[in-house]
């Protein structure tokens, strides 16, 4: 898939890794949740996608000279893990084409289990829910993740979408065998296309955090916790990128303005 990724290390091999995806979504958490485990695990960028399917989006590189791209691959030696960074919403009009190149990419490159991050509103919480801020959701017709990377994810309560009096879903979503999911971004489009693989089906999971809008650096952290429990990582503490102390959600107002 060298027209949807282009690596920056070619040597480097994904297979059999376990790729986590941040999915643009509702307070930005799973990216938050993917920036602590980039920064904590000393992941460095092995290969930058295809940014035209991206709203467009430029910065700085926490690292060292260069600029960011709206999604990049995070990873290192040794490590059984990749993370994706995804810093902007896919284009409306790209949406199916960007989901296809992303199965795609993750099938040529034989990745073995494939984990997607997620936000939901907590505004649609139901009173069962408020058991755990944590969910999984998984998509019909994908192998048992018994045997895989993601085994553990089987002990966390499976999400189900509760409506509301007011909640209005469209028909093509109420009708299809994975639930909705408020604010979730493309989640359910990439579980659905999981499921129509060419080749040996890929372990595949998703793992919801209800959040507000608003910061999220505790969520954040709460999440990348639960991921380091069920991947087994080895994280005695987080560690926050250089770019959260800088402006993150905005910069500190002047106290003197409070007398």
């Amino acid at each position: 898939m060298m027209d949807f990724y282009y690596p920056l290390i070619p040597s480097f091999s994904l297979k059999s890794k376990t790729l986590i995806v941040p999915v643009v979504s509702v307070g930005n958490v799973a990216q938050l949740a993917a920036d602590l485990l980039i920064a904590t695990l000393g992941l460095q960028q092995l290969g930058v996608f295809d940014p035209t399917y991206l709203i467009p989006v430029v910065g700085a590189r926490e690292e060292g000279p260069g600029i960011t791209t709206p999604m990049e691959l995070f990873g290192k030696e040794g490590a059984d893990i990749l993370v994706i960074q995804q810093r902007s919403p896919v284009l409306k009009s790209r949406k199916e084409a960007f989901s296809v190149s992303l199965r795609e990419f993750i099938q040529a490159n034989e990745i073995g289990a494939v984990l997607y991050l997620t936000g939901v509103d907590v505004t649609n919480r139901s009173d069962a829910q408020m058991m755990s801020p944590i969910y999984a959701l998984t998509a019909p017709d994908l192998p048992s993740l018994g045997s895989s990377s993601l085994s553990l994810v089987s002990q966390l309560p499976i999400y189900k979408f509760e409506p509301s009096d007011t909640t209005e879903i469209p028909a093509r979503l109420s009708s299809s065998a994975i639930p909705f999911v408020p604010g979730g971004g493309l989640t359910r489009r990439l579980l659905a296309l999981s499921t129509t693989q060419s080749s040996k089906p890929i372990p595949t999971a998703a793992i919801l955090r209800f959040v507000l809008e608003g910061d999220n650096r505790g969520d954040a952290e709460f999440f990348a916790s639960v991921i380091a429990r069920i991947l087994k990582l080895d994280v005695k503490e987080w560690k926050q990128p250089p770019s959260w102390k800088v402006g993150l959600f905005g910069t500190p107002h002047d106290q003197t303005l409070y007398g």
